[in-house]
């Protein structure tokens, strides 16, 4: 055997393995983590049937965009794409952005030291300023959302200001495109601690997010990371600029002592983008009832989840319970949906299945107009709202 022969086989054996790796990996990581129980789906009525097709359907939170797949397209793996968002009747969907996530992540204690997001940007082959840079991970989340929409032939939108989210409104009337899709962020880690780095992410279309994810950040504490503890100076210049651009803030993943803080500071309605409520579900990342009155005396609304963590079962049953204690609690127009699809949760229905929220909330003693509020209105409500820069609220007189 020649030289140049020895030279050039291990090479394309090399490259053949990682084609193998490169074209396999990603799609069974996602596979494995993305995934639908399979148990039985609760009957849905007539009923429920014809007042779902009527609805304006927004979802606080997914990580749809964390994964190498076509949005536009079907796929067998996780738990949304525009073809399951048209045949759920979602009307807007929440995109956030996922950049950095622990490893052996958990819900108690984390910390900041290890990262499984860049293994996984690096075996989707993302451009590799993204292999080490938080913010360029989100420009990249950012920039796969406009390819989808350029490439949609209208059937998707993004929003990112009251005219846009009107004109979707508008364009939905009576028909079920297009989809309407905002950027949101999960942890300003990817400021990676400069305040002026969110101008690049407002920029790039990002309206809405949250302080912290998996770990203490330069920010504040997380809920699930090692001090807990509060907003840091730079988090709080961050939140006030937030708010002034019209960016809503979110407070899923933040420690108590953050929420509390958050919440006595809000100048705007806040959301928890995904979540539930430790009431029928005591986790320690749901949040309390007094957190429940805090969000709601801003304006706010509670995006209810639909795994294991957010609501203590998989059930649509469960998920209309947690919905039923916070409009008990504080009043139905303070609760909205917060899936979590696509990330790394197990769940029971998929975005074409979202009837059997609607089944389970008129199973629940939810009149139509309730579930009408719950499954978008309120949320459309609070968007709305939080897409308005604050100079411009002061600006405008008084209703009469």
């Amino acid at each position: 055997m020649t030289l140049r022969k020895r030279v050039w086989i291990p090479l394309v054996l090399a490259a053949v393995a990682a084609i193998g790796f490169f074209g396999v990996a990603p799609g069974k990581i996602e596979g494995d983590m993305n995934q639908i129980d399979g148990k039985p789906l609760i009957p849905v009525s007539a009923e429920a049937r014809a007042l779902h097709a009527g609805l304006q359907i927004v979802d606080l939170h997914s990580d749809t965009l964390m994964w190498k797949r076509d949005l536009l397209g079907t796929t067998p793996r996780g738990h949304e794409d525009l073809v399951r968002m048209q045949q759920g009747n979602v009307a807007l969907q929440v995109f956030s952005s996922v950049t950095k996530t622990p490893r052996g992540q958990n819900y108690d204690a984390n910390g900041a030291d290890t990262d499984n997001i860049t293994a996984l940007v690096i075996a989707q082959m993302q451009p590799v300023r993204t292999w080490t840079s938080l913010l360029e991970r989100s420009l990249w989340h950012a920039t796969k959302l406009d390819r989808a929409v350029a490439g949609s032939e209208g059937r998707l939108a993004k929003v990112t200001d009251e005219a846009s989210l009107d004109a979707l409104l508008a364009a939905r009337a009576g028909k079920a495109v297009p989809v309407g899709a905002l950027l949101s962020i999960e942890g300003l880690q990817d400021l990676e601690g400069k305040a002026g780095n969110l101008d690049r992410l407002y920029a790039a279309g990002f309206r809405m997010a949250g302080l912290t994810h998996f770990f203490d950040n330069e920010l504040a504490g997380s809920m699930h990371g090692i001090a807990k503890g509060g907003m840091t100076p730079l988090g709080r210049q961050v939140m006030a600029a937030m708010e002034d651009r019209g960016m809503i803030v979110d407070i899923a993943h933040c420690s108590h002592q953050c929420v509390s803080e958050i919440l006595a500071a809000a100048r705007r309605p806040v959301v928890s983008s995904h979540g539930g409520v430790q009431a029928t579900c005591k986790v320690n990342r749901n949040l309390t009832d007094e957190e429940v009155r805090g969000v709601a005396r801003t304006g706010g609304v509670i995006g209810i989840g639909y795994w294991d963590g957010a609501v203590c079962d998989t059930d649509p049953r469960a998920v209309a319970r947690a919905m039923k204690h916070v409009r008990d609690l504080v009043g139905v127009q303070h609760v909205a949906l917060g899936s979590d699809y696509d990330g790394a949760t197990t769940v029971r229905f998929h975005a074409g299945q979202l009837e059997q929220v609607t089944q389970a909330l008129l199973d629940a003693g939810f009149t139509p107009d309730e579930i009408r509020a719950v499954m978008g209105g309120n949320a459309l409500r609070v968007i709305r709202a939080g897409l308005v820069p604050l100079a411009q609220v002061k600006a405008e007189p008084p209703a009469a």
